[in-house]
């Protein structure tokens, strides 16, 4: 009976790692730790949620929005409440968690934000408030996409939202005190583009593939997460997440190369193989001490499904980030 016992507890560790490494479908995971618990939001109808004890099993949670807000068919028409790529922070005891509504391959697009004093469904205080829209863009009028927000402080306590994709690159705007608007007099910036051929209209995305901003302060750099070339295309996927870094949160960045990010530069992190089309739409964090990347990557061996992936990254001596271990062989 013991030699049984046994036996199911390693199948049980051997299968719930296997499910730490491959079953949680999820896109553009971002994650954070309230007490003793972990909890990951990404891409889904009403913006997906899961918990998990360990970052190892994982427990589905309520979509933030039951119902889609009401303000979002004023951006995208008869909007399905299919929510992109949220981020999430916690400041001054509340949590805000800004998400995208877009329409696909289209800057009709905005950042709303939403607040809640606990992430914890079953407590009494759980409720999430939405704000509306922080940031909108516009076809025709803006050549930026308003999507892939991400929050920072800088080390004045100044709060700063990156985000975007394609046409003409990654922006950073920053944000008044309560967080829930741009701050005035307006300050922006680009923090990172690729070239894109000059001919094309203002509406069309362009060939200049990057998005999916995420900042990392890390000793004394900031260091600005992004990924290049092509999500949401199962085989046909080439994402990839590339990193640089600067001593200012608003830049300019550069790779290891010196390359500024802003004139294509961007050193390769993490990328697909044969098994796994492509990886990339990150988020990094320090947990208990150590430093990880959350991503997606769409498997091979699973019709290109988006699969949960965790890896956690070490430095080198100059400063620079890699994956602790290969963990898409």
């Amino acid at each position: 009976m013991k030699s049984l016992i046994s036996k199911l507890s390693l199948m049980a560790l051997f299968f719930g790692t296997l499910a730490f490494a491959q079953d949680i479908r999820v896109h553009d995971p971002v994650v954070i730790q309230q007490d003793d618990t972990f909890y990951l939001y990404c891409t889904g109808r009403g913006i997906s949620c899961f918990s998990s004890k360990d970052l190892k099993d994982w427990k589905k949670e309520p979509s933030v929005f039951s119902e889609k807000p009401e303000w979002t068919d004023e951006v995208v028409s008869d909007f399905k409440n299919h929510i992109w790529a949220p981020d999430i922070s916690f400041h001054n005891g509340m949590y805000y968690l800004y998400y995208s509504v877009s329409a696909f391959a289209k800057n009709t697009s905005a950042i709303g934000v939403a607040t809640n004093k606990t992430l914890n469904p079953s407590h009494e205080n759980y409720k999430w408030v939405d704000h509306g829209i922080v940031i909108q863009s516009v076809p025709n009028r803006d050549l930026w996409n308003a999507i892939d927000p991400n929050l920072i402080f800088d080390e004045e306590n100044t709060p700063w939202l990156s985000f975007g994709s394609f046409w003409d690159g990654l922006k950073m705007v920053k944000l008044n005190p309560d967080l829930l608007s741009i701050a005035e007099p307006q300050e922006w910036y680009t923090i990172a583009r690729r070239e894109r051929s000059f001919d094309l209209a203002d509406t069309n995305p362009g060939d200049a593939a990057l998005e999916a901003p995420f900042i990392f302060k890390k000793n004394d750099y900031y260091y600005l997460f992004l990924s290049w070339d092509l999500c949401c295309r199962g085989e046909k996927s080439t994402y990839k997440v590339v990193v640089g870094r600067s001593k200012n949160v608003t830049g300019p960045y550069v790779d290891k190369t010196g390359t500024s990010l802003f004139e294509g530069g961007g050193t390769l992190l993490v990328e697909g193989n044969k098994n796994w089309y492509g990886a990339g739409h990150n988020s990094t964090y320090t947990f208990n001490g150590k430093d990880y990347m959350f991503f997606h990557a769409y498997d091979a061996n699973d019709n290109g499904a988006p699969k949960l992936k965790i890896a956690e990254l070490v430095w080198d001596e100059a400063g620079w980030p890699s994956l602790k271990e290969n963990i898409l062989d």
